[in-house]
């Protein structure tokens, strides 16, 4: 699936009109959260999703913390 996105003005900021076909997929629609992820593939929007969201926390947290141990385990 392919859609052409318009990114537009909303108040002072910026935004993109998601089609009606995009938030139905996505169970969404107007006042709901959406998390944008870098993947390797590109960006995925993904439904707020309150134990993702606290796995990511923690997963973040854990980074930070052990930062050095990754990069040398990356090597």
């Amino acid at each position: 699936m392919t859609n052409k996105l318009k990114i537009t003005t909303v108040g002072s900021s910026v935004g993109v009109v998601l089609p009606k076909d995009i938030l139905e997929r996505l169970r969404v629609g107007k006042g709901d959260v959406l998390f944008a992820t870098e993947t390797a593939d590109g960006i995925e929007l993904r439904p707020f999703d309150e134990e993702f969201a606290e796995d990511m926390a923690i997963a973040e947290r854990v980074m930070r913390e052990n930062r050095d141990l990754l990069r040398k385990l990356a090597e």
